[in-house]
């Protein structure tokens, strides 16, 4: 009996020194450690980062919202006014479904890429790992100046909303204020700037859900006025209408110029992307994140332009009149919307709310720069000082040079600027079709990889919808694009200002990638020769108990929040 219980002691005691250390051998696999290629092998969150490294400590609800808040922006608040003037709702609709389309397969290349292979470089890092280092340095490049673009730009636009109710104020003023504000969010723990976007993306999914719902219900006859539109006017003036030309050509290029806008309107949807380098578990959490955040947006998008071709005719004087206005809250078409119903007090509430969406987009703006930033200064493609990190994991030098072209916003401030600072406007569409042409040859270059290597689809921890043909469709969507945004500056007449405006960020795009293959004599990898194994990490990942609360949903952590 003696012999039999010191055996099963014995034996407990084998198992426990086992478990113990399947334990620990997990616990060390949690811990961050990134390769030389920028691969993230692992690391538990909340603990420290290795030094100059992020921290991964974004957590899937902040990644989730965060998305949503660079994606939700004026694009849709504002931008869809001009664009259902120029192209009707027909055109719109259609317009909007076809690009939601086309990102939602660069969502999904996205999600392919960043599960196999989890980097903290942004999506310059994979264009150097999947195609020719070239590549990775025109494409991270190329995102590092359309947000430091976009920062200045949004921060003018907030500014420019302030003065709806105090015209009397310069604009630089408040450029200032929030410029410091936003640099300031910037600066703090990643898990703070994930908080504090996680609550304005909340704020804007409660505004832009109010703003669909009224303009339905006034478009359904509830508003004031009691006028029921329904779908007339998609039958008076028309579903669509012409641009620049008469005819078949006039609503094609109506068509056309919806979905350019479109495009704006749809950027900012992969930057969930950029925070992948910063987010436990992303083989688990970014798959999430990728189909949650496209099918929300979408809806956003799409419900919110089938309403207000519904409750807006394209060729409404007001419409056209506020498109004009640019910035302020009665530029938007919601308000002319819910003003045709009889409700003109909706412009000093819909201000308000461009408030909280020009400051959001700020905010992550500058994470977006820095971000792309520090990746190319570890590739080497950018100063190695900005791929200094603070013990926090947040990378401060870059953090501080790109807030540093906040100061351009300051060029409105001048009347006779603002020309010129409007060209640079306009640069940032081009710029993010270009990143996702980059991300799209990143992925299709990946999949042929895996194939050349013997790596079945049943291999990869996500597997995109209708992949990689979905890629190799939007590739050519996002090409035409770019090849045909500058359609207005040949029709009626050639416009040479227009012509530079719609094609210089291609030039750059180009200039880059030629400048560094030829002096630095970058390798194209041959599909064979694709590195798909370093910095791997084992496809069993150990449960976290923080991540349990997102299994319920987005609204069962909300309501948790409130409960705490």
């Amino acid at each position: 009996m003696s012999d039999a219980l010191t055996a099963f002691t014995q034996q407990r005691l084998n198992n426990q020194k086992t478990l113990q250390g399947r334990f620990t051998m997990t616990e060390s696999f949690e811990k961050e450690k990134t390769n030389d290629l920028g691969l993230v092998e692992s690391q538990r969150q909340g603990e420290m980062a290795q030094p100059n490294e992020l921290r991964r400590d974004f957590k899937p609800h902040q990644v989730f919202m965060f998305s949503i808040a660079c994606a939700i922006g004026t694009g849709l608040v504002i931008g869809t006014g001009s664009a259902l003037s120029r192209g009707g709702p027909g055109s719109l609709l259609i317009a909007y479904i076809l690009i939601g389309i086309t990102v939602f397969f660069v969502m999904t290349a996205i999600g392919e890429m960043a599960t196999f292979l989890p980097m903290n470089k942004g999506f310059g890092g994979y264009a150097t790992r999947m195609v020719d280092p070239a590549l990775g340095f025109a494409t991270g490049w190329n995102y590092f100046f359309k947000y430091i673009i976009a920062t200045p730009t949004n921060l003018t636009a907030a500014g420019l909303v302030i003065q709806f109710w105090r015209p009397d104020l310069n604009v630089a003023i408040w450029i200032t204020i929030f410029g410091v504000a936003i640099v300031a969010v910037n600066i703090l723990h990643v898990n703070s700037f994930g908080e504090t976007e996680f609550w304005l993306g909340f704020a804007k999914v409660l505004i832009m859900t109010t703003l669909i719902i009224t303009t339905f219900v006034v478009a359904m006859g509830g508003g004031p006025n009691h006028h029921r539109s329904g779908f007339r006017y998609w039958q008076d003036p028309g579903a669509f209408a012409e641009y620049l030309l008469e005819g078949p050509k006039g609503r094609f290029l109506g068509f056309w110029a919806c979905c350019c806008q479109a495009c704006f309107g749809f950027t900012g949807t992969e930057v969930v992307g950029m925070t992948f380098g910063e987010t436990p578990n992303p083989r688990k959490n970014v798959p999430r994140a990728v189909k949650q955040t496209f099918w929300r947006i979408a809806c956003f998008y799409i419900l919110g332009v089938l309403v207000l071709g519904m409750a807006v005719p394209y060729d409404n004087e007001q419409l056209i009149g506020a498109t004009k206005q640019k910035t302020s809250g009665a530029a938007s078409p919601f308000v002319v919307a819910v003003t045709l119903g009889g409700v003109p007090i909706f412009a000093d509430i819909i201000n308000g709310c461009l408030l909280v969406f020009t400051l959001s987009a700020a905010s992550s703006d500058i994470y977006c720069a820095s971000r792309s930033l520090y990746g190319l200064a570890k590739d080497g493609q950018a100063p190695r000082i900005f791929a200094k990190a603070r013990e926090n994991g947040n990378p401060i030098f870059a953090v501080g040079i790109t807030s540093l072209f906040i100061c351009l916003g300051y060029m409105n401030a001048s009347k006779s600027s603002s020309t010129v600072f409007g060209y640079f406007v306009s640069l940032v569409t081009v710029f993010a079709v270009l990143n996702w042409v980059a991300i799209l040859i990143s992925h299709i270059r990946f999949r042929q990889a895996l194939k050349s290597q013997g790596i079945v689809a049943a291999d990869m921890p996500y597997v995109g919808f209708l992949q990689p043909y979905g890629s190799y469709f939007s590739l050519f969507i996002s090409l035409l694009v770019i090849v045909f945004n500058g359609y207005d500056a040949f029709i009626p007449h050639f416009k040479p200002e227009v012509f530079v405006l719609k094609y210089l960020g291609t030039v750059i795009f180009i200039f880059n990638f030629v400048w560094w293959k030829v002096s630095k004599k970058t390798t194209f990898w041959s599909a064979s020769d694709v590195d798909l194994n370093t910095g791997r990490r084992e496809w069993e990942e150990t449960e976290r108990p923080e991540e349990v609360h997102w299994e319920g949903g987005l609204w069962k952590n909300i309501l948790d929040k409130f409960k705490r």
